[in-house]
């Protein structure tokens, strides 16, 4: 009983090597293009939250000493 107990215990991390090589391989293909680069690129300049933008400069007149506008 524990030699097939050990069988299927190397069965099922022979699989989870599989799986975690699969993973990688996809996470390589998926990150080619770093997320950072293509920002850097202005890929996603015409994406522009204008309200977060509105908050940081309302935020940094504040922090100046202007209108809170």
């Amino acid at each position: 009983m524990a030699e097939s107990a050990k069988k299927v215990a190397q069965q099922a991390e022979d699989r989870l090597e599989k799986v975690a090589e699969n993973v990688r391989e996809r996470f390589d293909r998926v990150t080619e293009g770093r997320f950072a680069d293509r920002i850097k690129n202005g890929r996603f300049a015409d994406q522009v939250d204008h309200g977060v933008d509105q908050g940081r400069n309302e935020a940094r007149r504040r922090d100046q000493g202007g209108s809170e506008g």
